[in-house]
């Protein structure tokens, strides 16, 4: 139980030096604060290695490798961050400027294409459509997706392009 409360004062001190750092979420209304932060491992690292020279124990800082499964795991974590944000704000195709009557192409067949109606629809086989309904209609799936991330324009991701502008 000892490890715990040494990881409850370890995160104590990161809180105080940026709370902007912690992982806060809004879910169903309430604010969920998470254990996790957004910080890279080399600053997480860095924190550490000063705690242990400020108590004298260096040489019990170890640095380990990450394993395969581990940098499989983060490069999950990081599409899964990367995904919130997209779904976070609606995408506009104005913001991303993509005018009214230009044409995006599917991801999977790329002769799959669908006409921009407006700043956030799309039309395809005569009906109207926003990206992430078309998304599912063309690709089959039920649960949830990001729609920017199944279209291009003129041969770039949706989602590039709208992390590219910053929008």
């Amino acid at each position: 139980m000892l490890w715990y409360l040494s990881d409850l004062k370890i995160h104590s001190i990161i809180d105080r030096i940026n709370p902007n750092l912690r992982s806060i979420e809004n879910f169903d209304g309430k604010t969920r604060v998470r254990e996790f932060y957004a910080m890279t491992p080399e600053n997480a690292y860095g924190i550490l290695e000063a705690i242990a020279e400020i108590h004298g124990c260096t040489d019990k800082l170890k640095l380990y490798e990450m394993t395969e499964n581990e940098m499989q795991a983060e490069e999950l974590a990081q599409e899964i961050d990367s995904e919130n944000c997209e779904r976070a704000a609606n995408f506009s195709f104005g913001k991303c400027n993509i005018a009214v009557g230009e044409e995006i192409t599917y991801c999977d067949d790329e002769s799959i294409k669908a006409k921009v109606v407006d700043d956030k629809k799309v039309e395809y086989e005569d009906e109207i459509y926003s990206l992430t309904a078309l998304a599912k209609r063309l690709s089959g799936v039920k649960y949830s997706i990001a729609g920017p991330r199944f279209f291009k324009y003129k041969g770039e991701w949706l989602n590039d392009i709208r992390q590219r502008l910053g929008v």
